[in-house]
């Protein structure tokens, strides 16, 4: 990791102004471009590691908690899960996720003796109000490829709806006036991972975090597959976040 970008790492202590000032130094470090080592093609095939993360919180703990979780995976064969435990210093603020959680996800991070090619983070990349949420953030930071997974959407305009869209549809999500971005730039896509007869699901709203474009960063999440409305990096991260918060609360 080269040694300037460790300016961007998210600083609590700092105040909201500060805060966008510095995502906005980390949407013009992020590269929205292809500059990969691997491809969906290589995600589809087994041939690339690919990391989940997601979190879960002990609101109730003195102080607060949070419980980063990731897991790697090649293929189907899941090669490692780690997790980290830390303090919760912020509170949740749209748009300044990273602050809260980039901390106690670098520190999960940390844990890993593998290297990921590719993380999958819940939140947004470039969908953000200054193109700098969680996943570019941490990709930045970490000058590896990584994509936002979000489940709502944080800013940003569909191009057309988004309701009942059929497994594998997209709509491209547009910067608006609330985006430090032109009027009309593709900052992700709504797409529609699953879609099953028993109940209308709502789509994710995929962005690119680091190194690669928005049309890449939805491919890498279809590559990613699974039963599931989550890409199965995620799901399993979610899962591992609060196994791990059961033996946290466990061991109190």
């Amino acid at each position: 990791m080269a040694s300037n970008r460790e300016r961007f790492r998210p600083d609590p202590s700092l105040s909201r102004t500060e805060m966008k000032r510095l995502q906005r130094e980390i949407a013009k470090a992020a590269t929205f471009e292809d500059a990969l080592e691997v491809t969906p093609a290589d995600v589809r095939a087994g041939k690339a590691v690919v990391a989940g993360v997601d979190q879960a919180f002990l609101t109730d703990a003195d102080p607060a908690l949070a419980v980063s979780a990731a897991v790697a995976l090649r293929g189907e064969e899941v090669l490692e899960r780690v997790y980290a435990v830390t303090e919760l210093e912020v509170p949740y603020v749209p748009g300044l996720l990273a602050f809260r959680e980039g901390g106690p996800i670098l520190a999960a991070l940390g844990e890993f003796t593998v290297e990921p090619d590719l993380y999958l983070f819940d939140g947004s990349g470039r969908i953000h109000f200054r193109q700098a949420g969680l996943a570019t953030h941490v990709g930045v930071l970490r000058d590896r490829p990584s994509v936002g997974v979000a489940k709502s959407l944080l800013c940003g305009e569909p191009r057309q709806s988004v309701e009942g869209l059929a497994a594998g549809e997209r709509v491209p999500i547009v910067a608006d006036a609330d985006v430090t971005a032109p009027d009309g730039t593709v900052l992700g896509y709504a797409y529609q991972s699953r879609q099953f007869d028993s109940g209308r699901i709502n789509p994710l709203y995929v962005s690119p975090g680091h190194r690669m474009s928005a049309q890449t960063a939805v491919e890498f999440v279809a590559a990613c597959g699974g039963d599931y409305k989550l890409p199965e990096p995620t799901r399993l991260a979610d899962a591992y976040a609060d196994e791990a918060k059961a033996q946290v609360e466990g061991q109190s």
